[in-house]
């Protein structure tokens, strides 16, 4: 099996997990690996990841900043459909993972590999993602999936196999292993340690992106958002890019303690998990979008989004990116979208999003038609025949 694959393409943070597993993958399938790295908001210099790939003998070494489109053409398309998964999480890792799988795909195919590499591990979700990614772009693909081939059970033998191979440890990973942390532009998300037990509080040295609510100022921020066509554009009359846009709605959330939250969810692969999530940016984006919807959106198309919003969610959550049935749903999401445009003002206040005023030009909203002055639009006595065709059936179904 292993004499089959000659080139490998490993997704390559640096850190240990995948530095062991690019020594293993030397040691074990005797191939060229091809690291990649992609900056998407991690908030940390990728110069060590490669330098630490050079030292371990990679040649072919891939580096590359995919912010703006992880936010342009993920992250953003994704809050279009108002996606939450089980109600309360905002999917910042579900949502990295097709980007990841892509580019991959992309440089195994330009790069003459046989076989891409991951460091899921074989309880997670992500390994789902990363592969059903794979297969989706290329169906020929192999691939190398350490966790569910190795011994490599634990982490005390995880940095034993790296003292072996002379592969650096940081001090934070000898000893008791720290929590396990994902991280991009869109959230940072806490799992294990004290973290395995749903009961124990959160120690706030798990936080790094928002600030406690409680201790959080006690003036409230007021900002303006700008959307267009059902995406975000500009805070305060200032255009951004869709990376800087998040990126400053992360700094004025986090300082307002808004976005964190602990949930026990459900894996796709049947157990559940418990983690710790800080998406300061999107909390504030996603009620914003909410708020700009219910002025521009008709009912019928807003309803039909929301009852199409939990198979949405459970599709990017279980790593259907690339399936043709989220690609249908984004189709009518984006057509949905294509009035969504006007501003929202907000007040940002210990942990709360709080909304005071919204406007569009493709606004929706009649006051001459809601207003509880004397009009000359709307007779009230209409509403009665509406009332009673409804009542038909209720008064029907009462005699039986």
């Amino acid at each position: 099996m292993a004499s089959n694959v000659k080139r490998v393409v490993l997704a390559y943070s640096g850190g240990l997990d995948t530095s062991v597993i690019l020594r293993w993958l030397q040691d074990t399938y005797n191939c060229e690996v091809i690291t990649f790295t992609a900056d998407i908001g991690q908030g940390e210099e990728l110069g060590p990841a490669k330098k630490k790939a050079e030292t371990m003998g990679i040649r072919e070494i891939f580096v590359e900043d995919l912010r703006e489109e992880f936010v342009r053409d993920y992250v953003f398309p994704m809050f279009r459909g108002n996606a939450l998964y089980e109600g309360t999480y905002l999917m910042g890792t579900a949502i990295a993972r097709p980007l990841i799988a892509k580019r991959q795909i992309e440089i195994a195919q330009d790069m003459g590999a046989d076989a891409v590499s991951h460091g899921a591990t074989g309880k997670g979700n992500d390994q789902v993602r990363f592969e059903l990614g794979y297969y989706a772009l290329d169906p020929s693909i192999k691939i190398i999936a350490p966790w569910r081939e190795w011994n490599l059970s634990s982490r005390t033998k995880l940095i034993d196999f790296a003292k072996k191979h002379q592969i650096p440890v940081t001090k934070d990973k000898l000893g008791e292993p720290p929590y396990s942390q994902d991280a991009n532009l869109l959230h940072i998300s806490s799992e294990g340690k004290v973290l395995e037990d749903p009961w124990e509080e959160p120690d706030e040295s798990v936080f790094s992106r928002t600030v406690n609510p409680m201790s959080a100022p006690n003036k409230s921020t007021e900002i303006i958002i700008d959307f267009e066509r059902g995406d975000p554009t500009g805070i305060n009359n200032k255009k951004l890019s869709p990376a800087s846009l998040l990126e400053e709605l992360n700094v004025l959330g986090g300082k307002n303690g808004i976005g964190r939250v602990d949930i026990v969810e459900n894996r796709f692969i049947g157990m559940k998990s418990r983690g710790v999530y800080e998406t300061p940016g999107g909390t504030i984006l996603f009620i914003a979008r909410r708020a700009i919807e219910s002025l521009t959106l008709d009912r019928g198309a807003m309803h039909q989004k929301d009852e199409l919003m939990p198979r949405y969610s459970q599709l990017i959550y279980n790593g259907f990116w690339f399936a043709p049935e989220r690609e249908m749903l984004q189709s009518l999401i984006d057509r949905a979208s294509q009035l969504v445009t006007g501003s929202v003002r907000l007040k940002l206040y210990k942990g709360n999003v709080i909304v005071t005023g919204r406007k569009s030009p493709n606004s929706l909203y009649r006051q001459d038609v809601v207003t509880f002055e004397d009009d000359s639009v709307y007779d009230q006595r209409d509403a009665e025949g509406f009332i009673k065709l409804n009542a038909l059936r209720l008064k029907l179904g009462k005699k039986n």
